[in-house]
């Protein structure tokens, strides 16, 4: 098999070589999966670049990267039923505190990470499906039915924020998003009903008279630190703050006093560490969105395999307009 690895942590281009590797052969329980497309995400360069705090060498002496991909299944390990055998599959969490992700021709991982992909739901979709679909399906329904309610979602031009915009209209709600230049327009051709700029120093309250003066049921954030005070002024009582990310401020100082006043909850995902029940209901909610031909999920760019250095600066420089994704047979 071919496969990028890096053994060292530094710019991609200088890190992340292309290899041949001997195809492996599944465990029991397992799965072997010819791969056609690896999703790249901000963690998963993050990952290879020594990025996250205290993490001074890689975990393992070759990785792999990439947690996301899509490909089919082309052969089982002992307890695996052969009727899984070319199956169209999407991954979760491949190299998810294992050596080797998705940024190969093939991978072998427990056979209930790689989930059967709808019929006629493309294999491109399906690389996106890891981690930024099941964030912003959890996102969205972590806290059950929102039909009738509000969500603010900040950030919804990202990759997320795009895919839980979609999941929260299909979902019933009524959603005002936050996003600046070009992003507005794709939060609103996404289905936001009112799309705010987030550098809007009255954005609080442009977010309240959006919606008619009441405060918002949940809030789907990309910035925690940064957006906190806002989303303190415009939570309701009892609402939740599902935060998945904070890379602007990881230390952030919080308005106690005004979330003590709303017992607003504060829901930190980390969709890595998702429990098996709550990831089956994101995966069903996906797989019906997409059926319903409510959820499109955008991609910016696909670049071959020998290019995923380039691939990762791609996501490294930000204001894309979807996902990045490897073609890894190319």
């Amino acid at each position: 098999m071919k496969a990028i690895q890096y053994t060292r942590f530094g710019p991609a281009s200088d890190v992340l070589t292309l290899a041949e590797m001997p195809t492996p052969d599944p465990a029991p329980g397992e799965v072997l999966v010819e791969l056609t497309f690896s999703g790249v995400n901000p963690s998963d360069v993050k990952a290879r670049s020594g990025a996250r705090p205290g993490v001074t060498k890689p975990p393992f002496d070759q990785i792999i990267p990439h947690s996301d991909g899509a490909g089919r299944v082309v052969a089982v390990g002992d307890g695996v039923p052969e009727t899984r055998m070319g199956q169209r599959v999407w991954i979760w969490n491949g190299q998810w505190q294992r050596p080797f992700g998705t940024a190969g021709t093939h991978i072998c991982l427990p056979a209930d990470q790689a989930v059967q992909l709808p019929e006629p739901i493309s294999l491109e979709t399906g690389a996106i499906l890891g981690i930024p679909g099941l964030t912003a399906a959890h996102a969205v329904f972590g806290g059950g039915d929102i039909a009738g309610q509000t969500l603010l979602i900040q950030g919804g031009a990202g990759t997320v924020g795009l895919l839980a915009v979609q999941l929260a209209k299909w979902g019933g709600a009524k959603v005002i998003a936050t996003a600046r230049g070009k992003g507005l327009a794709a939060a609103e051709n996404a289905g936001a009903d009112v799309v705010l700029n987030y550098s809007d120093p009255d954005l609080a309250q442009h977010i309240l008279a959006a919606n008619d003066g009441a405060p918002v049921f949940r809030i789907i954030e990309v910035e925690f630190g940064r957006n906190v005070g806002t989303d303190a002024e415009v939570i309701a009582p009892n609402g939740t703050i599902a935060a998945y990310g904070s890379a602007q401020d990881m230390a952030p100082t919080l308005p106690f006093g005004p979330l003590l006043f709303k017992a607003a909850t504060i829901d930190i995902l980390l969709i890595y560490l998702l429990p098996p029940d709550q990831r089956a209901v994101a995966i069903k909610h996906l797989h019906d969105a997409l059926l319903a031909g409510a959820l499109t999920c955008p991609i910016a760019r696909t670049f071959p395999l020998a290019e995923t250095a380039a691939a990762h600066e791609a996501v490294e420089a930000g204001a894309r307009s979807g996902a990045i994704l490897v073609e890894v047979q190319a």
